[in-house]
């Protein structure tokens, strides 16, 4: 075979550097969709880091915060709404006690109406943070919940997720710099301090939540708080009904809503019925901020002025006033969709004598209850109209289930692991019925995790320090509860 000559062999060598180049500018730049398993190219390849991306976003939309914040006294208070049951087949008076003048109703509707506008007409000087496509775990965590939060991590992975986890904490005082620097990152999850971003002290804890969010890496949020977590893999969820068609999903208190009239008049809403839907409990939610976006801005604006105005008016002085009511009345406010699951939230606890000692809420499969809604199948109508659907998160908040701190003894009004007679005891066995939703015994498999979280690191967290003895409790609890089977022990089947 003869030699090629000169010119042929660079013209095939700029063929061939040719092709390299546009199969490299192919890899790097063709996205990959959402079945995809591996990426050629980590998508953040060339993304500005997130704390910068943070920084720019606070610029921008704290003066617009600033500039539009209502310019009259607070509400006043004529009385608390208290718990109102929710009953979706009788209608009836809205609580009706906060009051403003005329003149003062008037300016924030004013300055409500101006903020919308602002955040609307910002375009590219309000760049939002997330990195398109991105989907993860948002939470809050510090100080005693530390802990908690951890635990309910573990229990996220051993539901099989692999979401990655931001976890925000108020400032550096919070900051746990083995637990952030060491245990996280082996589970894929990372600290970030809101304080780096805002500036120390600009909001309290029961801010953090809305802040967490919009200052996420994230586009499709799984919120959890830090005493919550999934019997199975919450991703599902942002793959299916009703997720995928509202962008917002949002689940049930035990109370009515309790908003008062005028927070719609100031918003510029109609008043809905009694009977449109539950009070929110915002211990876990499903966001995209591809669509709800802007709910989320005007959600932090009630946030930020929750305090001196717009929680007394979302609230009434009703049960567990705060941010809770701030997420789905601001998409609502923006005529934004969302789904409410129906199914009412169940307490689960364990008996005393005639009454139930609560010490967690769970909550239903979203996909299933909207299977349900989509036949006009009500169960909080009608209980016999459908087997009711199982259960996918347990908010585990009364007390924490923190072993340093009050799950134990009777330092905490429901004694969770204690029966009537002092002796240990199982906290979830009650009601029955709700327990068999389960599918599983959840219970054993959440102390398995709080068993090895506080075994492996009990001179770790900071809320520990002064504690002792913490793994030798929780290791002679389980002895005692869970080691062995019990005949009272509950089923965990439908089928039972």
């Amino acid at each position: 075979m003869g030699m090629l000559r000169p010119g042929r062999a660079r013209s095939l060598l700029l063929a061939m550097m040719a092709v390299i180049l546009v199969c490299t500018v192919y890899l790097y730049w063709t996205p990959t969709t959402a079945s995809s398993t591996v990426s050629v190219v980590p998508s953040t390849a060339f993304e500005v880091p997130l704390i910068e991306r943070q920084k720019d976003f606070w610029k921008a939309f704290h003066p617009i915060l600033e500039r539009h914040s209502p310019q009259c006294p607070s509400p006043q208070k004529l009385g608390d709404a208290g718990a109102i049951h929710f009953d979706p087949t009788k209608d009836s008076l809205r609580p009706d006690i906060t009051a403003m003048s005329e003149e003062d109703q008037k300016i924030m509707e004013e300055a409500h109406a101006s903020f919308i506008g602002d955040i609307k007409a910002a375009g590219k000087d309000l760049k939002p943070v997330h990195t398109p496509g991105k989907r993860g775990l948002v939470s809050t965590a510090g100080s005693t919940y530390m802990p908690v939060f951890v635990s309910s991590l573990r229990m996220l992975r051993k539901a099989g997720s692999t979401l990655p986890v931001e976890v925000y904490m108020k400032d550096a005082g919070e900051y746990e710099k083995r637990i952030c620097n060491e245990v996280l990152p082996a589970l894929d999850a990372r600290c970030l301090v809101l304080g780096d971003v805002m500036g120390e002290d600009v909001i309290a804890h029961y801010q953090l939540k809305i802040f967490a969010v919009l200052f996420s890496s994230f586009e499709e949020i799984v919120w959890m708080d830090a005493d919550c977590f999934p019997l199975t893999k919450p991703e599902d969820l942002l793959d299916s009904e009703p997720f995928k068609s509202s962008g917002l999903v949002t689940w049930p208190d035990f109370w009515a809503s309790s908003a008062s009239p005028l927070y719609y008049k100031i918003s510029r809403q109609e008043v809905p019925p009694m009977t449109a839907r539950q009070s929110s409990e915002t211990g876990v939610f499903l966001v995209s901020k591809r669509t709800h976006l802007f709910p989320l801005m005007l959600a932090a604006y009630y946030n930020l002025y929750g305090p001196s105005h717009y929680f007394r008016l979302l609230s009434q002085g009703g049960p567990g006033e705060g941010d809770k009511e701030t997420f789905l009345q601001a998409a609502m406010a923006m005529g934004a969709p969302f789904y409410t699951v129906s199914e009412r939230v169940q307490a689960i606890g364990h008996q005393l004598t005639d009454k139930l000692s609560g010490s967690a809420m769970a909550q239903t499969d979203p996909r299933e209850d909207h299977a349900l809604t989509s036949q006009d199948k009500w169960r909080t109508k009608d209980p016999n109209v459908a087997p009711a659907p199982h259960i996918f998160f347990i908010h585990a908040n009364y007390p924490k289930f923190n072993p340093g701190d009050n799950v134990f003894g009777t330092g905490w009004e429901t004694t969770p692991t204690l029966k009537e007679d002092g002796s240990d005891s199982r906290a979830w066995t009650a009601p029955v019925d709700t327990v068999r939703r389960f599918g599983y015994d959840i219970e054993k498999s959440y102390w398995e995790e709080i068993k090895w979280v506080t075994c492996n690191y009990e001179s770790l967290f900071k809320s520990w320090q002064k504690k002792s003895g913490l793994c030798q409790k929780v290791e002679e609890y389980w002895s005692h509860v869970f080691a062995e089977p019990h005949d009272d022990d509950p089923k965990f089947t439908l089928d039972g």
